[in-house]
């Protein structure tokens, strides 16, 4: 078994073919690509025109301002440059929680991942991936061969959730790492403080990177079916658990639910990152497709 059969199906892949994903601001990166550049070159679209200084290419003269002016102005272009993107995978115990009968958040993260870093790839982009709970546990820089693309697919079968997480200090130590201006992919639960959560996002965006966090939870997270006294269990600390009657507390937890997920919206906004929720209920690449469109639609 290959091992992106281990981690998507033909038809998911059939769905993914025709997906492209562009960088909505400039970002850095190491080749000629399709996406918007900081850096002022040669390409085709103009950006700006600045006067002649001694030493300048006067094949770049604008000679059309010339004759309006009687002055000497350059044309400049934005550069087209390679995306440089980093998934970073939430791999801590709550992302191990699955409805019966479904895959996990944690498996779902992966394959979500898997989807972004092939259509990345076959744009001849550079993609890396993080994974992490308490800890970083792995770091893969960015790369955009297709031997690069195996070793992402390796690492996501090979990981297993397990732990507890702070992703704020996880992403204050990752921060010195990513170098360069790129996209920034987060597959989370987001269950962390949120205050701090939303802090070192707002680094990200400092930086210059676009981020986009991936909100994923299960349907039983969502809508919280439990009717009978049922065992809850803490995925990041393992042997505790209590024994509750869930319609003692439903209301409250879904309130408090709804309280986490606008307060995470409103904080996303606040910093520009692309908030996408997403239901482990929701086929992969319908949820990917739906997301492409958006940024499309709102770029």
């Amino acid at each position: 078994m290959t091992q992106v059969s281990q981690l998507l199906q033909p038809d998911e892949l059939q769905s993914i073919a025709n997906l492209n994903l562009f960088a909505r601001q400039a970002v850095e990166g190491a080749i000629s690509g399709a996406h918007r550049s900081p850096h002022k070159g040669f390409s085709i679209e103009f950006a700006q025109h600045r006067e002649y200084v001694q030493g300048d290419d006067t094949r770049r003269v604008d000679w059309k301002v010339f004759g309006k002016t009687d002055r000497y102005y350059i044309r400049e272009y934005e550069e087209e440059t390679s995306l440089r993107a980093t998934l970073l995978v939430d791999c801590s115990g709550s992302m191990d929680y699955a409805r019966e009968g479904s895959i996990s958040k944690c498996q779902y993260a992966m394959k979500l991942a898997a989807c972004i870093a092939q259509i990345i790839i076959r744009q001849s982009d550079s993609v890396g991936m993080v994974t992490f709970d308490d800890q970083i546990r792995s770091f893969i820089p960015p790369r955009s061969s297709t031997s690069h693309l195996r070793l992402l697919y390796q690492e996501m079968i090979e990981s297993r959730p397990g732990g507890e997480t702070d992703l704020a200090n996880i992403f204050q130590k990752l921060m010195p790492r990513l170098q360069r201006r790129g996209m920034v992919f987060i597959f989370t639960d987001g269950f962390s403080d949120q205050r701090a959560l939303l802090q070192s996002l707002s680094h990200f965006r400092q930086a210059s990177h676009e981020v986009v966090l991936f909100h994923i939870l299960d349907p039983d997270e969502i809508e919280f079916p439990f009717s009978a006294w049922t065992k809850f269990e803490n995925l990041e600390m393992f042997g505790q658990f209590r024994t509750l009657d869930p319609a003692s507390f439903r209301v409250a937890y879904l309130d408090n639910l709804r309280q986490f997920r606008e307060a995470l919206k409103t904080g996303c906004q606040r910093h520009r990152i692309d908030l996408v929720p997403m239901s482990t209920a929701e086929p992969i690449t319908d949820a990917l497709a739906r997301c492409l469109r958006q940024r499309q639609l709102t770029a």
